[in-house]
């Protein structure tokens, strides 16, 4: 065969293998099961939003979309196991800014990588964060609290080294400045919140999802929040920018992956149902109760990744100047 027989008969090939991908895409979902990975446990922030999208989902697609929890390694394994699945649109991740970002920006070595590794399409909900303290605590203001951790040692806990609220305090304590601002962490948010009611810590800085019933309640007082503007249901609360830290107004992210190549038709479709299914009441008002919103113009696609790579970028350079590495 000759160099011009050869390259007809790769390009036959190519252009074959590129139908059957597109028909592939167009008739997609034909089989029966679409599998929706949280990798967190049951319970949480992630498990709680796949269980909301997926009847949604199913309802949209015409097909059955089940979640399946795939916890470990603060949402690494999971995360993982969907980078290596086939990229047919039967694998779909909850992504989520603690594996994709703080732990891309905060680790040695990542057995993923964090944007080459998948077809992101779009940014489901944000988790604003918030400064705790008890409700007893002696605290009454985020400027008292920095004052103290200029003097004396403030002990705040997070749910790991490398984490989102790890990286948060350690913002503080560079900007603030606030020397005696110290780390505890801990393995997750639940045992860090045991602790801060006990007394044994003085802060943890957290998502406000999995807080608001006990802020309701008075035995949790909010100090600061992430968010650009103030939380209508905590209006009294400051914004870290009004306080002088833009650089900490930001969230923990939800969006929804798939592995790496998914054909464009599936993507474009899933991209296209994303916006309609966050908008309907049922949706919108269970993620308000959670403080969780969706952004008032979605991110989709290419801003997604943009976005993704913009905050890998940021806070690489935040846990480089705080000197935190985590060695896997």
């Amino acid at each position: 065969m000759n160099r011009r027989q050869v390259l007809a008969a790769a390009g036959a090939a190519a252009l074959s293998t590129a139908t059957r991908v597109g028909a592939q895409g167009a008739a997609w979902p034909t089989r029966s099961t679409i599998r929706l990975v949280a990798q967190f446990p049951p319970g949480g922030l992630v498990d709680t939003v796949a269980r909301l999208m997926a009847p949604h989902l199913s309802q949209a697609l015409g097909q059955s979309v089940v979640v399946d929890n795939r916890p470990g390694a603060g949402g690494l394994i999971g995360t993982d196991w969907v980078s290596k699945q086939p990229a047919d649109g039967y694998t779909l991740l909850v992504s989520h800014a603690s594996v994709h970002i703080y732990a891309t920006a905060t680790r040695n070595t990542m057995p993923f990588d964090a944007v080459a590794d998948f077809t992101h399409m779009a940014m489901l909900v944000e988790a604003p964060m918030v400064v705790l303290v008890r409700g007893n605590s002696p605290y009454q203001s985020f400027a008292q609290y920095m004052n103290d951790a200029k003097v004396k040692p403030v002990r705040y806990g997070s749910s790991g080294i490398g984490s989102a609220n790890h990286l948060y305090g350690e913002v503080l304590k560079i900007e603030g400045p606030a020397p005696q601002h110290d780390h505890v962490p801990y393995q997750g948010s639940a045992p860090a919140m045991l602790d801060l009611l006990g007394g044994q810590i003085d802060s943890l800085f957290d998502p406000i999802t999995t807080n608001v019933a006990q802020l309701k309640a008075g035995s949790l007082r909010a100090l600061a929040v992430s968010t650009p503007q103030r939380l209508p249901a905590l209006p009294n609360i400051p914004t870290f920018a009004e306080l002088g830290y833009p650089s900490l107004t930001g969230s923990q992210w939800l969006g929804l992956s798939a592995p790496k190549n998914l054909p464009a038709p599936i993507a474009q479709r899933l991209v296209s149902i994303i916006p309609e299914i966050l908008a309907k009441p049922d949706i919108a008002s269970r993620l308000e109760d959670l403080q969780t919103l969706p952004r008032r113009t979605p991110v989709t696609g290419d801003e997604f990744v943009r976005l993704i790579r913009a905050q890998i970028d940021t806070w690489t350079k935040v846990a480089r100047r705080a000197n935190v590495q985590v060695v896997a």
